[in-house]
């Protein structure tokens, strides 16, 4: 979707916040230097801020992995044991680092206990430790906050002329494609009508806003009021291999761009 979203991102802008940072794919091509970075997977928050904090200690860490299947199960299934209790923060980041490259497709997913879930991937020689990278992102995260809480967060500090990229679980486009497997919380239809009411209020304060989701009757709905860009996007994990590749999804946003995607 980068490139995408590349044609609608404000001329001109504050602060940057990504209240559901995942990846952070948008901030990590901005760049930002005052950024606010939020989400409610405490897996991932932890690894951002080790990455920010103590990238020289967790590449040691990273090193000691070992791209294997039994091995990959073992570390994979800490933490069901009550050791993991006793694992230091930089320890619990490297675990996280290493199985999302070792596992299958990259795929994050926990189950309903928050147990990552996902299977060994088979990869003949996965990147697990990139040093160079991880310094760059290390770079790039100085300065920033980091917050651990849910989206509404944002309304904390969000003001005039800042820019507020939503990219949250996308409202299924059926019954059975129901993926929202990021943490053990679930996000149907009460949580995006929750995210709408944030998009309403920051529209209030004459923030920029926008948001990417699925194109389906019920978003479409939802942000009526607002303008709504469709564009193409590939999808490269599907249980059905017939409905990999390009589908539609919507962009929503609350500021007038150059010319439409």
């Amino acid at each position: 979707m980068l490139s995408k979203i590349e044609n609608v991102i404000p001329d001109s802008f504050n602060t940057y916040f990504e209240p559901f940072v995942g990846g952070g794919a948008l901030f990590f091509h901005l760049t930002p230097r005052k950024a606010i970075l939020i989400d409610n997977n405490p897996v991932l928050i932890n690894a951002y801020k080790i990455i920010q904090k103590d990238v020289e200690d967790l590449i040691i860490s990273l090193q000691k992995h070992k791209n294997e299947k039994e091995y990959y199960y073992k570390i994979r299934n800490v933490d069901l044991l009550d050791e993991f209790n006793e694992w230091s923060d930089i320890e619990k980041a490297s675990r996280i680092l290493f199985m999302n490259k070792c596992c299958y497709n990259g795929l994050y997913r926990v189950n309903s206990k928050g147990h990552f879930n996902t299977p060994f991937g088979k990869y003949k020689n996965p990147n697990f430790c990139d040093e160079i990278n991880l310094r760059e992102v290390h770079k790039a995260l100085q300065g920033i906050k980091i917050i651990l809480d849910s989206f509404e967060t944002c309304l904390e500090y969000a003001q005039k002329d800042d820019f507020i990229y939503f990219d949250p679980p996308y409202d299924p486009l059926s019954d059975t494609a129901n993926f929202t497997g990021y943490t053990k919380e679930k996000f149907g239809k009460n949580e995006q009508e929750r995210l709408k009411r944030v998009f309403d209020e920051l529209n209030e304060r004459r923030c920029k806003v926008l948001l990417s989701n699925s194109n389906t009757d019920f978003i479409l709905d939802l942000y009526k009021d607002y303008k709504i860009s469709t564009v193409t996007a590939k999808r490269a994990i599907n249980r059905d291999a017939s409905k990999r590749g390009e589908i539609k999804e919507i962009l929503v946003y609350n500021y007038p761009i150059k010319s439409e995607i």
